[in-house]
């Protein structure tokens, strides 16, 4: 992953999140762009910006020391500039992307998954859905179940597409295009997954472990009780849960590590170790994993 931070602020609360959420999903190596360094006169500042990425980078058990950092002019970049913090700057950041970012292992052979991130309706063609396939691999007319937020539907992939190409095949790590037999635009939504078939289910209930952000992190100032009812942020959609709390703990605070149990208002397409982001109002507050499936 590509974290991207202003040289002129430093590290924000969100780049504390994002480091967070890159850690909680199992993101391996970050490489830091150290963007609008062309307007910090004082090397010693961007010295000390990148010092303070470090520490944060280290805290949340990146290798903070070794990460290498960009410095550059997004910018400038973008107007042509030929100078070092100009296009100079992203073409190292290519090159360092390449160098320290080993090349992904694709998992190929378990049954295809993909998180539905868009619906569009093509004249003539059909219902298309778009995103990133999790694992397996898809053909053209595979049957293929719409599964959750909603009644699992049936159909068929009458055709796979990957940056304006028709192809065969798409594979675990491509965003593509699915076109969908017989599903009007209505019957799916952002949130949903494309699987094949009999391989998850959707759920409502579940039990968790989560961490609960602190204040400096960018979560929550105040400690939560039972009955709690945030949003859970499953792979492409949040989802709104009532929080039912272990025997004998009466409130979680900001900091705490906390075994849960959860009802969701609607169903999500769910299996254990299924990874969450716990929101309130767009915010992260949390982040878990689903470690048994209740109903």
């Amino acid at each position: 992953a590509i974290l991207v931070v202003s040289a002129t602020d430093g590290p924000m609360p969100q780049t504390r999140e994002h480091i967070l959420l890159a850690r909680q999903v199992g993101v391996p190596q970050i490489v830091v762009f150290l963007n609008k360094c062309d307007l910090v006169d004082d090397p010693e500042l961007i010295e000390l910006v990148e010092l303070e990425l470090r520490e944060l980078l280290s805290k949340y058990q990146f290798d903070g020391d070794n990460i290498p950092i960009v410095r550059g002019s997004a910018l400038k970049a973008l107007q042509g500039d030929p100078s070092e913090l100009g296009e100079g700057s992203i073409l190292k950041l290519m090159e360092t992307i390449d160098e320290w970012i080993p090349e992904p292992v694709r998992d190929i052979d378990k049954p295809f998954l993909l998180a539905i991130e868009d619906v569009f309706s093509i004249k003539g063609r059909g219902t298309v859905v778009t995103g990133r396939v999790e694992r397996g691999v898809i053909k053209v007319g595979d049957p293929v179940e719409i599964v959750g937020l909603r009644e699992t539907k049936k159909t068929v992939a009458t055709g796979v597409e990957m940056f304006r190409k028709l192809l065969d095949k798409g594979q675990a790590g491509d965003n593509i295009g699915v076109l969908l037999r017989g599903i009007d635009k209505k019957e799916v939504e952002r949130g949903q997954v494309l699987a094949a078939p009999g391989t998850i289910t959707p759920h409502r209930r579940f039990t968790a472990e989560a961490y609960i952000l602190t204040k400096d992190e960018g979560g929550r100032h105040t400690p939560f009780f039972k009955g709690y009812r945030p949003q859970f942020y499953f792979r492409t959609t949040d989802v709104t849960g009532t929080v039912k709390l272990p025997e004998g703990v009466e409130m979680v605070m900001p900091g705490d590590n906390v075994s849960m149990e959860v009802e969701l208002n609607a169903p999500i397409a769910m299996e254990k170790e299924l990874r969450f982001a716990i929101r309130e109002g767009g915010r992260t507050v949390g982040a878990g994993v689903v470690t048994g499936i209740l109903e």
